[in-house]
C-alpha cells in the first residue's frame, strides 16, 4: 500500500471514530506498528491529526468553540483542581485579570477571603466574583453571548488602562509551533493584551488542548507559564521545550 493511501485511511478512520490506538491503525491499514508511528508522526508534522499516548486523535475544528453551557458540562474534575491550583497563586495585595471562560468562574470561587482586585471581561466571571465579595472591575465592550465574553475596540480600549500582577487565559489550543491559539479574533486581541500586561501569565486549559491549534494566534508559547491537568495520554514534552508547564494531579 502506498504511503499516501494509507495516510488516507488513517484520516478517514479517525473522522469516524475520533481517536485510535497504534494496534488497532495497524489492523485497519495492514501496517507494521513500526510504520503507523512513522505515518503518525508525519501527519502530526502536517497538522492533520495530534498524536497521544498510543495512538492519535483528530483535531478539533478550528473557529468553532463549544458554548458556555456546553462548556459547564465538560472536564469539570480537570477544570476543578486547574482553577485551585491556580488561586493558590493569587497572593493578598495582587491585582489580577481573569479571562472570560468556565475554568475562570472557578478561581473565583476560590478567591474567597483574599484581599484583591480583579479586572474582568467575563459575564459568568463577574457574577461569581460579586458573590465571593472580590472588588472587581469589569471591562466593557462587545457582549458576545456564545461564550460571556466582552470583546471589540472598547473592551481592547477598557482593557489597556490596567496593568496586572498575574493573569489567567483560558485557551484553545497550545501548540509548539502555532503557539496559543483561540477561535475568535476579538477575544484574541484581549488575552494576548492582558498578558502583555501582566507580570506572570498564566494559561489554563486542561489536557485536551494540548497539540491543538485554533483559528487565531494568542501569543507564542514563551513567557508564560501552563496550568493543566496530568493526562497521561497528553504529550507534554514539545510544549515543555519553550514555556513552564505546571501538571496538577487529579
Amino acid at each position: 500500500m502506498l504511503t499516501a493511501e494509507r495516510h488516507f485511511i488513517i484520516l478517514q478512520f479517525l473522522k469516524e471514530q475520533e481517536t485510535a490506538t497504534v494496534h488497532v491503525l495497524s489492523e485497519v491499514t495492514g501496517a507494521s506498528v513500526s510504520t503507523i508511528r512513522r505515518d503518525l508522526l508525519q501527519l502530526e508534522e502536517d497538522s492533520k491529526l495530534k498524536r497521544v499516548h498510543g495512538g492519535a486523535s483528530l483535531l478539533h475544528s478550528k473557529w468553532t468553540e463549544p458554548s458556555l453551557g456546553e462548556k459547564s458540562t465538560q472536564n469539570l474534575v480537570q477544570k476543578a483542581k486547574i482553577a485551585a491550583f491556580a488561586a493558590e497563586l493569587v497572593k493578598d495585595g495582587d491585582c489580577i485579570f481573569l479571562d472570560a471562560g468556565t475554568t475562570t468562574q472557578k478561581i473565583a470561587e476560590f478567591l474567597h477571603g483574599k484581599e484583591v482586585i480583579v479586572v474582568t471581561n467575563g459575564y459568568q466571571v463577574i457574577e461569581s466574583l460579586l458573590s465571593e465579595g472580590i472588588t472587581t472591575y469589569i471591562v466593557g465592550g462587545k457582549f458576545k453571548a456564545r461564550t460571556g465574553a466582552m470583546t471589540g475596540p472598547k473592551a481592547l480600549e477598557s482593557i489597556e488602562t490596567y496593568r496586572f500582577d498575574k493573569c489567567f487565559i483560558g485557551i484553545n489550543g497550545i501548540h509548539d509551533v502555532l503557539g496559543y491559539t483561540t477561535a475568535d479574533p476579538d477575544e484574541a486581541i484581549i488575552k494576548r493584551t492582558a498578558i502583555k500586561l501582566s507580570r506572570d501569565p498564566y494559561i489554563l486549559a486542561d489536557s485536551s488542548k494540548i497539540g491543538e491549534a485554533a483559528f487565531s494566534k494568542v501569543a507564542d508559547l514563551h513567557g508564560c507559564t501552563i496550568i493543566t491537568d496530568d493526562d497521561p495520554e497528553a504529550n507534554y514534552d514539545k510544549v515543555r521545550k519553550h514555556t513552564k508547564v505546571e501538571v496538577v494531579k487529579l
